[in-house]
Order: structure tokens, then sequence, then C-alpha cells
């Protein structure tokens, strides 16, 4: 279970319940976290009731019935529905997840929606995520170069591919990092777990010619080393990634380069 931050001096009260649809047979409950922070009043937790009969099989379906049928100023981002876009990332049920990737089926009772937590909320379901993006500019994830372009492409041996697998499936969605205490703790300074995913991902690319000084920006008490091996980030990832083999995988390169 992740906590989430509530604007100074609020706390979440009860907010709206919208009817319930005619169809009593297969009714699930939805409370959804609502918060616009350009109007006074404190967060709520609206509830809403959708008709599972009538409604797709994942979480995002879900929300979809509700702003289109019940509510349309319900706001959350959304894309893809396919996990590959990440954005519609939020907590669900108490885990940070892909909504388009959480099956209604693996809730049980009623189904409570946040925004990721520890994060300033632009409105509803929408966090802000402008320093996570600024952090994982700052590793820079793309490939730098030293050597003369080739003719057609830079080549990679299968064996040297392979080893990127695990890495660059990262879709950017936030859940990892918004997951761990470390990053809540130290957000200003610490890249969290998807910028340190990405940073290793370029590090270990053996088309990059650039592997010293990328060591040598993460060499900072707090851009790597904040990182304590909670494995939030590694149990919430919603594509199976492991970004905290990663963050170990980078601390072990920086020992053997001080051998």
């Amino acid at each position: 279970m992740v906590e989430l931050t509530l604007p100074k001096n609020s706390k979440i009260v009860v907010g709206k319940s919208w009817p319930k649809p005619a169809s009593e047979e297969d009714l699930k409950t939805f409370k959804i976290y609502r918060y616009d922070p350009d109007k006074s009043g404190n967060p709520r937790l609206d509830t809403y009731f959708v008709d599972m009969g009538d409604c797709g099989p994942m979480v995002l379906d879900a929300l979809i019935k509700i702003k289109n049928e019940t509510d349309p100023t319900l706001t959350f981002r959304r894309s893809c529905r396919e996990g590959i876009c990440g954005s519609c990332s939020m907590n669900i049920d108490g885990v940070n997840t892909l909504a388009c990737l959480k099956g209604l089926n693996e809730i049980k009772n009623e189904v409570r929606i946040y925004p990721l937590p520890h994060l300033p909320v632009i409105k509803d379901l929408i966090p802000d995520l402008s320093n996570f993006y600024n952090q994982h500019a700052s590793i820079m994830p793309w490939l730098e170069t030293k050597t003369d372009l080739p003719n057609q492409e830079w080549r990679q041996s299968i064996e040297d591919r392979k080893k990127l697998d695990g890495l660059y499936e990262c879709v950017m969605c936030a859940s990892c990092s918004t997951s761990c205490p470390s990053y809540w703790w130290n957000g200003d300074k610490y890249l969290g777990p998807a910028a340190l995913l990405n940073a290793y991902r370029w590090i270990l690319d053996s088309r990059d010619n650039a592997t010293k000084e990328r060591l040598d920006d993460l060499e900072d008490p707090f851009k790597l080393y904040r990182c304590h091996t909670i494995m939030n980030c590694t149990d919430t990832c919603p594509k199976g990634l492991n970004p905290a083999k990663a963050i170990a995988e980078i601390k072990k390169l920086m020992v053997q380069r001080q051998a």
C-alpha cells in the first residue's frame, strides 16, 4: 500500500454518490479521488456504480464508461489502452499500475482509485509529472557516439542486443518511482527507479560511447545512492521489469571502476 500526498491543511472527504443504474444484478462500486486545485475545497471520494454486464474487463473501461455516461467532469489520462504509452498510470486498490492492464475481476470488493501518490495533483487522477520527466531527461536517454557515422546503421550483435531485454520496455508510467519511499523523501535529488533503469539501459548499450560520462554523472550521494533496495519499484511495475536490479548493477559498475 502507498500513501497519497494531500494538499496542505486538507483531508479527503466523502463526496457525491451517483445514482445506481436500473439494473442491479452485476453492479460494481467505484470510489474515485476528485480534486481541482483551482477551486476551493478538500479532495473528496465520489461514488459511482457500473453495470459490469455492459462494461469492458479493465479498470480503464470502467473509467471511460463513467466519464461518457455518468460524469463528464471526471478527469484522467489515457491513450493506447494496450500498456504501451504509460498514460493511464494511477493507484488502484492500493497499488500503482496501469488502468488499461488492471482487470476488474482482480478486485473483489469496491474499486478505490487515486492518482499516483506523493505528486502534486493537476486535477482528479492526473498528477504533475514535470519533475519525473526532467529527471529522465537528465540521464541523456539517447545514444551518445564519438565515432564517425556509419553508412547505414549502428550495428549490434545479437548477444549485446539481448542485454537490453528487461530495460528498453519501460513505458515511463512512473508507477515504480511513486511507489518508492526514498523517492517520496528525496524526489528533488534522487532520480528514482524509472530514470535509473533507463540510465542503465544506455550504460549497457554496446553502441554507446559515453559510459564514463554517464557513470560520472550518477556518482552522487543522492542521484543513485538514495536507493535502499526497498523493492516497491519491482513489485509494482505493470510491465514486470526489475528497476531494483538495474540500480544494483549500476552500483556494481561504480565499485568496479574504482577497483
